[in-house]
């Protein structure tokens, strides 16, 4: 079994973005980004890695990006390091299944949240008051619910280490305007709900998700990861039942065990135990099994 791998070094490369998970390359007219088996919860980087993790995010972002290619672009170019370009080819065997050759685009300012359920940040803010992001919903909503519709609702973009807030579509379209913040509501909700319809008929409830779009040739673009266990909320549907938190295929595991210490969520992260390391990363295979019905 290979080692895990928590950060990358490529002298040949030129590093621009090292994130929570990715490792972000500069090759001029494009960019390697590297998944790496680095966890992070509440927006603190845990020490300790998560094995094949970077595998699992860059399989499922492969298929999602496939799948949804009808609904917006992509920013895929290759996923063979055999067709990178050269100066990446003495780092072949770290990049194969973790990396891929991407377009170079403008990321957008805000962080484009689609939520079918209501649950994390969204139920915390509609148990103070029912309107949420200056969305009106009814009263008496359960934990985990069904929306009455599918919502996307924006949230800014924090720096490593601080925490995003959602704002409201009024305050995008000041930064973004009408028309240009409609059309990404627009996407965002038609490939949360492609995504939604396939992934229910594998068994899996997708509560909410993140996708991240950018600018490229002055036209939108799907770009970084999407619809993997770090950016989605997946639930079993045959364990679903409004009213309570939910088992999920993604890092909430990880999250529910933090919330037991007597941390103030902010580094150093405390150590992580075996059996928590070994069932997170369970979650996250079973997740790639389900959905793509493979394997690593």
């Amino acid at each position: 079994m290979t080692q895990p791998l928590t950060r990358t070094d490529f002298p040949d490369l030129k590093l621009v973005n090292r994130g929570k998970v990715r490792d972000l390359y500069d090759l001029g007219d494009a960019l390697l980004m590297v998944a790496t088996d680095r966890i992070s919860a509440f927006d603190v980087i845990m020490n300790e890695p998560i094995p094949h993790k970077g595998e699992v995010l860059t399989k499922l972002s492969l298929f999602w990006f496939d799948l949804l290619k009808d609904v917006i672009p992509n920013h895929l170019i290759s996923a063979d390091p055999d067709e990178y370009p050269a100066e990446c080819a003495p780092y072949k065997d770290v990049l194969r299944g973790r990396s891929m050759l991407v377009k170079k685009a403008e990321p957008l300012p805000v962080e484009c949240i689609v939520r079918g359920y209501i649950s994390g940040s969204f139920w915390k803010e509609y148990q103070k008051d029912t309107t949420v992001c200056g969305f009106a919903l009814p009263a008496g909503m359960q934990e985990s619910e069904k929306l009455p519709a599918v919502l996307f609702t924006p949230s800014t973009k924090a720096e490593l280490g601080l925490h995003d807030e959602n704002i409201s579509i009024k305050q995008m379209e000041e930064l973004l305007g009408k028309e240009v913040t409609a059309e990404i509501s627009s996407i965002c909700v038609k490939l949360y709900e492609k995504a939604a319809d396939y992934a229910k008929a594998r068994g899996i409830i997708i509560a909410d998700t993140k996708f991240e779009l950018g600018w490229h040739d002055g036209k939108l673009m799907l770009i970084d990861e999407v619809l993997t266990a770090d950016s989605s909320r997946f639930w079993p549907m045959d364990d679903y039942e409004p009213g309570r938190g939910q088992a999920s295929f993604d890092k909430q595991f990880l999250r529910d065990y933090l919330s037991t210490l007597d941390w103030d969520k902010q580094p150093p992260a405390p150590p992580l135990p075996a059996e928590i390391l070994k069932k997170t990363g369970a979650r996250y295979l079973e997740a790639v099994e389900k959905i793509t019905g493979q394997g690593l």
